[in-house]
């Protein structure tokens, strides 16, 4: 390499201009362009190709100097005030993330490779000034070399001012978050959803963005005068909507994880509702309220199977009221044989309820008939998924009417209001809602506090959503 002073300025390569397209690409092959300028022209005619010099070697030199013409110009130089590129003023945030990290690499003596290029985080979630990393980043041992300047780099180049990283979800009670504080005192972090204020410690606490349109129709309810209790409030996903939006005039809110309920307490404070929520600490099949609840949401997935009887108990046995079952379903595709141009007729849900096959046997139907399905119309299966969603909301329906009977001693009466997918965790796996009214025989909707607006929403399910008739009706 020329030997010259280059302890200021910025690395570029001078040549003739009908040579700097070849080198350029060159340069680029090498990863050893500086994209951050843009090329320069010199006052004596020739270009300067600005370079990453802490990783120019001679024999990037040399190979240049032999693609070209001996007695032409091919020399290492230092520019003064470089022109910022193009690119530079609009990088995306993982490329100024790509950019610090290949910087902060070459003042270590380290090389950028495909490895790390892969390790590199795709999304993130962003709590305010903290920066929350998926698990699957990060994770080839050259990482931990850098020391602190690594999380600096990113936080830098993500715009935060603190950084965690997410682990796999513990197997405790709690299912408690494996988060871990890379650049920061503290995880505590304020989110606004739908104009409520949550504040939680993202290393002890999760919130789980794909509950947002569960929160929106809750919130969207008419639950004025009415008594909710929330089994499983964590840190307020659905007792704050109850209580701030839907007009609850008081929420019983149950949580076990004392993580939670520090933020949950925390949270009714910052809204103003505190008056109107009684917390109760530990494990809510303990709980001693009887027959007081208008509604009983039932927020826990994978299943709030095990809360059912609680919530049986605790709802009002005069007039009864609703409850909001949560759980991931399981929705196999039906085998459904094709015949050219046409699709056979699917068989009736009470076929399927008397003729479905054990678990064993549909896994080897999947399995079997995978590319079947691929070439079914989507509606088909669409129609499949909806049978397997009301076959399970019928079933829940009868035993939460034999529980209530159970506790009772008298008749119940169970109808479906509405089933909500909120989300999808894996193919044929969907989280739901079931909205299930539950009366004692000889009562009615309208007896309820909110009997007018129960029936509202019965009429507007009724005619939407496109489970069928039978879903709104008594089970």
């Amino acid at each position: 390499m020329d030997t010259e002073d280059f302890s200021c300025g910025t690395a570029a390569l001078v040549t003739e201009p009908q040579f700097a397209q070849l080198f350029r690409k060159h340069l680029q092959n090498e990863r050893i362009l500086d994209r951050r300028y843009r090329m320069q022209k010199l006052t004596d005619g020739l270009l300067a190709l600005p370079v990453l010099g802490e990783n120019f070697t001679a024999q990037h030199l040399q190979q240049l100097k032999e693609k070209i013409p001996p007695g032409r110009t091919c020399a290492l130089t230092r520019i003064q005030n470089p022109i910022p590129s193009k690119a530079s003023k609009v990088r995306s945030p993982i490329q100024k993330l790509r950019d610090g990290l290949q910087h902060l690499l070459l003042r270590q003596g380290a090389a950028w490779s495909e490895e790390l290029e892969r390790d590199l985080p795709r999304s993130w979630e962003r709590h305010g000034d903290l920066v929350l990393l998926s698990e699957d980043c990060f994770k080839a041992a050259l990482w931990e070399e850098l020391g602190p300047n690594l999380w600096k780099v990113v936080a830098g180049a993500l715009g935060a001012q603190r950084l965690a990283k997410h682990g796999r979800v513990q197997s405790d009670l709690f299912r408690s978050p494996t988060v871990t504080l890379l650049l920061g005192e503290d995880g505590w972090v304020e989110h606004v959803d739908n104009g409520i204020r949550y504040v939680f410690d993202v290393t002890r606490c999760m919130l789980s963005p794909g509950n947002i349109t569960e929160k929106l129709r809750i919130a969207s309810l008419q639950c004025t005068g009415e008594v909710v209790v929330d089994l499983y409030a964590g840190i307020g996903y659905f007792t704050l909507p109850y209580l701030v939006h839907a007009g609850a005039a008081f929420v019983h809110a149950c949580e076990w994880n004392p993580h939670a309920v520090e933020a949950l307490q925390k949270n009714l404070h910052l809204n103003g509702v505190q008056d109107r929520c009684h917390v109760h600490m530990g494990d809510n099949k303990k709980l001693q309220l009887r027959d007081t609840a208008d509604r009983v949401n039932l927020g826990l997935i994978p299943s709030s199977e095990e809360g059912w009887p609680v919530a049986c108990r605790v709802l009002r046995k005069d007039l009864g009221g609703i409850l909001h079952i949560h759980q991931n379903v399981e929705s196999f595709p039906i085998k459904i044989l094709a015949l050219p141009h046409r699709v056979a007729q699917p068989p009736s849900v009470e076929q399927l309820t008397q003729q479905a096959m054990p678990e064993e046997e549909e896994d080897k139907v999947v399995k079997r008939d995978s590319n079947l399905f691929k070439d079914v119309a989507d509606g088909a299966l669409t129609s499949s998924t909806r049978w397997e969603w009301q076959r399970w909301a019928e079933a829940t329906g009868m035993r939460i009417r034999a529980l209530l009977q159970e506790l009772d001693g008298k008749p119940w009466r169970t109808k479906i209001l509405h089933l909500e997918q909120v989300k999808s965790y894996a193919p044929h796996v969907h989280h739901l809602v079931l909205d299930l009214d539950c009366r004692p025989l000889g009562t009615s909707e309208a007896d309820s506090p909110a009997g007018s607006g129960l029936e509202q929403q019965h009429l507007s399910v009724a005619a939407s959503r496109e489970i069928g008739e039978t879903s709104t009706g008594s089970l």
